[in-house]
């Protein structure tokens, strides 16, 4: 039997899509830019969600922190905002966090694909000293 989701999932789904449109309509803060909301942590007891985000564009780290202070600031309004959205009985304190995956996973794919080439150079210079020997 397939397992039912818990409502702090439901609700956790939820104000990851609300949020997402209401940071890119609401919000007009210039240090934000692009934000992709990448999941959303909400507690047992629905009171509190952290909200992992990433961003569009090379940034360095100054900026993601300007960019997430921004957004913890404007916590209080999009929390507003979305209790009129959502329909909560409690509607959950918002806490912005950088979510460094994707760049974790960016660097990662980089290094894999370094060390495929320095392979293959390897075996390139293999092959050509054996078939230097053979002849």
């Amino acid at each position: 039997m397939p397992r039912e989701f818990t409502r702090a999932e439901r609700v956790s789904d939820a104000v990851q899509q609300e949020l997402a449109v209401l940071i890119r309509d609401e919000v007009r803060d210039p240090r934000v830019g692009m934000v992709s909301v990448t999941d959303v942590d909400v507690s047992r007891d629905l009171a509190y969600a952290k909200i992992h985000v990433t961003f569009v564009g090379d940034r360095d780290q100054e900026e993601i922190d300007q960019a997430v202070k921004a957004l913890n600031g404007a916590a209080g309004y999009l929390r507003k905002l979305l209790a009129a959205s959502i329909k909560l009985r409690i509607t959950p304190k918002l806490t912005f966090i950088y979510d460094e995956s994707g760049r974790r996973g960016q660097h990662l794919s980089a290094l894999i694909d370094y060390a495929m080439s320095t392979q293959d150079a390897d075996q390139k210079a293999d092959t050509e000293v054996a078939d230097n020997k053979g002849h």
